[in-house]
This record gives structure tokens, C-alpha cells and sequence, in this order.
């Protein structure tokens, strides 16, 4: 018997596709939009979160049957923001710079929809184990969205992908790679409404290939 059973591996593989936080659930769209014009800071982003909600979905998971339900919301909070200041503490400590890119929405992930929906979905309702599964599949299922949409800004908004060049020198007099041909980047996709676009294409390209999404 392998280790994780069907209906636990749909607890990590749903929500990368059918029951994407993002583009089906719309949840998380701020971070979406305000961090992706850099891959960096996505993965970054993407990494922060899967730890925070997979640890926080196995704590409060735990505290489950001794959490007082007028406060649970408290609770809540109170395990979130303390493995916020741990991502970000680490941040600071080993990736300065990003840190200060990420600033203020590494500390919004307090108030993310994901995080907190899951723990009120999800950890109150079922075992550490399951509850770290769906922690980690509907991480991965925002970070996924926030890769792939901090690919396509900042290579056709800087023509690099982790800040090297990808696409040439862009540089007048040293033209090379595709600008050598003209190419030009649109710096329209460092903008925010353009994060809004890239996600509105992902929605209707996955609800294309679904058409039991398009009935729901």
C-alpha cells in the first residue's frame, strides 16, 4: 500500500488544477497581483505560504479538540502570525533585499483567505495528517499560479527570468538575441492590471480544457 491512499493524494492534486485556490476558489488575488512581476518574488511568495499553511493546518489540526470555539478565530491568528514572523525573520536574515521587494505582503499572509479558509474548512475538522496534505496541495496550487504568472511579467516585461537575461542585451548599440531583431519589452506587464490579465488567461485556457467548470 503506498503511503498516501487516492483520496488523500486528491487532497494535493485538486487543488493544482480543478480546485485551484486562485482561479477557481478566487482567493489570494492581492499577492497575485502586487508580487508577481518578478519570478523570484513569486517563488519566494510561494514558498513562504506552503510553509506557513502547511505547518499552521497541522498545529491548529492538533489544537483542534481543545480550542475554545469562541476564540478559535484568535487562535487562529495567533498560529499564523507566529509562523509569518518565522518566514519572515528568515527572510531578512538570509535574503535582505527580497525581503524589502516582498515587504509588506510577506505580512499580509496573516490575512490571506487560503490560510485562514483552510484552517476553518479543513484542520477543524480532520487529522494532522490529511490536514498537512491539504495544506500543502492548496499551497501549491496558489504558488503554482504565482510562478507561472511571475514567468510571463517579468520575461516579457524585462526579458530575464531570475534577473538574467534571457531574451539579449536590450542595451542601444549592443542589441542582441531578439532585440538584435527588433523586439522590444512591453513594460505594460510590470504593471499590476497586467498580473489581472495573465490570471484572467490561466482561468479561461483551464476552464477551456474543463467544460464541467464552465457548468459550476
Amino acid at each position: 500500500m503506498g503511503l498516501l491512499s487516492k483520496k488523500d493524494s486528491k487532497l494535493i492534486l485538486d487543488p493544482l488544477a480543478d480546485n485551484n485556490p486562485i482561479t477557481i476558489q478566487v482567493l489570494g488575488i492581492c499577492s497575485a497581483l502586487a508580487i508577481t512581476a518578478e519570478l523570484k518574488a513569486s517563488i519566494v511568495m510561494a514558498i513562504s505560504v506552503l510553509f506557513v499553511l502547511g505547518i499552521g493546518n497541522v498545529v491548529i489540526s492538533l489544537m483542534r479538540n481543545i480550542m475554545p470555539s469562541k476564540i478559535r478565530i484568535i487562535v487562529q491568528l495567533v498560529v499564523v502570525a507566529a509562523l509569518v514572523i518565522i518566514v519572515d525573520q528568515v527572510l531578512k536574515a538570509f535574503a535582505y533585499e527580497l525581503s524589502k521587494t516582498l515587504s509588506v505582503f510577506v505580512g499580509l499572509i496573516i490575512t490571506n483567505c487560503i490560510i485562514m479558509g483552510r484552517f476553518e474548512a479543513f484542520a477543524l475538522a480532520n487529522g494532522p495528517w490529511r490536514s498537512f496534505l491539504d495544506g500543502i496541495g492548496n499551497a501549491a496550487g496558489y504558488g503554482l499560479i504565482l510562478i507561472i504568472v511571475g514567468f510571463f511579467r517579468e520575461l516579457l516585461g524585462s526579458g530575464t527570468l531570475l534577473g538574467f537575461p534571457v531574451l539579449g542585451n536590450p542595451i542601444p548599440g549592443e542589441l542582441t538575441g531578439l532585440y538584435a531583431l527588433g523586439y522590444e519589452n512591453n513594460g505594460f506587464m510590470l504593471l499590476s492590471p497586467m498580473a489581472l490579465i495573465v490570471v484572467g488567461i490561466i482561468i479561461w485556457v483551464q476552464r477551456s480544457r474543463n467544460k464541467a467548470l464552465i457548468e459550476d
